[in-house]
């Protein structure tokens, strides 16, 4: 999983435990299913986007969501920017 996180340059603040290579963007971490189809309905201009760490209320993990997903864009020359916040 190293290789291929290095591999779509995820650097390791923006990094979780699952990443997903789907069409030309990789989704890194437990992103919310809404927000992969916006990315893949707008098309943006960037590698992919990023939930960093597990956060509890995210899909796949339990807990409830007490606090604002942060989903970062990859890529791009944006790595690091705010894609959307949920």
């Amino acid at each position: 999983m190293t290789d291929l996180k290095r591999q779509h340059g995820i650097p390791s603040d923006l990094q979780s435990c699952h990443t997903l290579v789907l069409d030309e963007y990789v989704v890194e971490g437990h992103v919310p299913a809404e927000v992969i189809a916006t990315m893949l309905e707008e098309e943006p201009a960037i590698d992919g986007i990023a939930l960093p760490g597990m956060p509890a209320g995210s899909p796949g993990m339990g807990g409830t969501k007490s606090d604002t997903f942060t989903v970062y864009k990859l890529g791009g020359g944006k790595t690091g920017d705010v894609y959307t916040e949920i």
